[in-house]
């Protein structure tokens, strides 16, 4: 796995980005043995005790969740009597922590009975066995993979998904700590999916026939809620704010952002007094109306009748979504829940998640810009965000501040959320590279994103598989990661082959 987030937002950022407390999911950590052991080798029952416990701490230390701690289970009685327990504890994900050898039946009666993701880890505790000492208990004592073909196949006979597993040791592995530490990240996404409160204002651009979605789903698939929300409500918060609060706010954007001057593009300039003022004003409002809201992400299109004061504000929406988005909640413009959402998933693995759509190609140097105008992650920025005034929006009503940066150089992961023709959600998910390079100065957003075999065979696969226009965008390679999002979910996902 990647790195999530490099660790290169300094004190003053986190400060004026003001990032939200991170999610703490639910999970639930069960050890599985067998009891006839016990009786046969004194000692082998505290030592698969110490082996869980020491599981247990690795959890505590890289997930950041609330741990549900029930036990060993060593009997099919067990098993029965745990299921209840399972399912009254709301829990995002379980962990089975294959100990030694066990039974399926301890398993058999949990999975049959259970609809929360469960991952097996078989972690033993010894790089490899002494095998001039080795003995029985040595070989039970490392056992851990013992019972993995055994669990799998009753998970295919109970008719459920045969579960993720990870394999490695105890202790010194990194790669089985990335892989705690993944699913603990995917807990967090799964519980922020099902809890989440995601506003919603006006529609969709009437033109775009894929943004428009059914707001039920998004319950019925991810168990979100979807907030019905009034411009009116932002406006009316805009009327209401003190000159302290907008001069602070300019504060922080002058901090946050630079604000060069004019390159090519006639339709940008400097940004203006009378720009910043409205964008400072309206940021103040925004971050009132979602703490009122509860929100905790925001899809928005409005355009409001001509010169009105409710345009100025729907169409200034621009920095201070950038701002929410970095800051944990995401704002998608074009009223794009699905994409809201896919920013979502990408913000609670920890790899950003910034609103992006294809733009031209460089078939000179072979790749594509991906990007978009209005709000972005700004917590992925490559350097200082840019503010420029436009003097018109591109394909929309109003004008004002614009945010402009090339999101980091390295890895980048795309996630495309669409509705299929049955109803369903399906997930598009592509790796690639952002690298080093100009980019157009216009006040937009953009990345030149790199990918394999090459920029015009990956575009056909791109849209064969029928994605929105518009995705998320991160950083890192997480295209597994999300797919098994997807998965946990019952929904359909494609990682584009490269």
């Amino acid at each position: 796995m990647e790195n999530p987030l490099p660790n290169e937002n300094h004190v003053a950022e986190e400060a004026i980005i003001r990032k939200r407390q991170p999610t703490k999911p639910r999970i639930g950590v069960f050890g599985v043995g067998y009891f006839k052991y016990w009786s046969q080798f004194d000692g082998l029952l505290d030592d698969m005790l110490r082996k869980q416990a020491v599981f247990i701490e690795k959890i505590e230390t890289v997930g950041h969740a609330e741990l549900v701690d029930f036990g060993l289970i060593d009997t099919v009685q067990k098993a029965y009597e745990l299921v209840p327990k399972l399912n009254a504890a709301n829990l995002d994900l379980i962990f089975c922590d294959m100990l030694t050898y066990a039974t399926s039946n301890t398993f058999g009666a949990i999975i049959r009975n259970l609809n929360v993701p469960i991952v097996l880890v078989a972690l033993q505790p010894d790089q490899a066995m002494d095998y001039s000492r080795a003995s029985t208990y040595m070989q039970l004592y490392n056992d851990d993979i013992c019972s993995l073909p055994e669990f799998a196949g009753v998970a295919a006979r109970m008719g459920k998904p045969v579960p993720e597993i990870i394999i490695g040791t105890l202790y010194d592995d990194p790669q089985a700590d990335a892989e705690i530490e993944e699913y603990c990240r995917i807990a967090a996404v799964l519980h922020d999916l099902r809890t989440s409160r995601i506003g919603h204002i006006g529609h969709p651009i009437e033109a775009m026939l894929d943004m428009h979605s059914d707001s039920t789903m998004f319950t019925a698939h991810f168990g979100a809620h979807i907030v019905q929300c009034e411009a009116h409500e932002i406006v009316t918060q805009y009327q209401q704010t003190e000159r302290a609060d907008i001069e602070s706010m300019k504060e922080r954007i002058l901090d946050f952002f630079d604000t060069p001057d004019p390159v090519s593009d006639p339709i940008s300039e400097k940004l203006r007094d009378t720009d910043l003022e409205t964008a400072a004003r309206v940021t103040v409002a925004l971050e009132k109306f979602v703490e009122a809201k509860q929100l905790d992400g925001l899809a928005y299109y409005y355009e409001g009748p001509e010169n009105s004061e409710t345009r100025l504000v729907m169409s200034n929406l621009i920095v201070g979504n950038s701002l929410l988005t970095g800051a944990g909640f995401p704002m998608c413009g074009e009223s794009d829940l699905k994409t809201c959402f896919a920013m979502l998933i990408m913000e609670r693995l920890g790899i950003g998640g910034s609103f992006a759509e294809f733009h031209p190609v460089d078939f000179k140097e072979g790749f594509v810009l991906v990007g978009h105008d209005g709000p972005h992650n700004v917590a992925i920025a490559n350097g200082k965000p840019v503010l420029r005034s436009l003097t018109k929006y591109h394909g929309k009503p109003g004008f004002g501040a614009g945010v402009e940066f090339k999101i980091k150089e390295g890895p980048i992961t795309m996630l495309s959320i669409n509705s299929t023709f049955d109803g369903k959600f399906k997930f598009i998910i592509a790796e690639g590279q952002s690298v080093e390079g100009p980019i157009p100065p216009t006040g937009n957003t953009n990345t030149r994103g790199f990918f394999k075999p090459d920029v015009r065979t990956f575009l056909k696969k791109w849209m064969k598989e029928g994605p929105t226009h518009h995705f998320a965008l991160g950083v890192g390679h997480h295209a597994a990661a999300i797919a098994k999002i997807a998965g946990y979910l019952g929904l359909e996902a494609v990682v584009i082959d490269q």
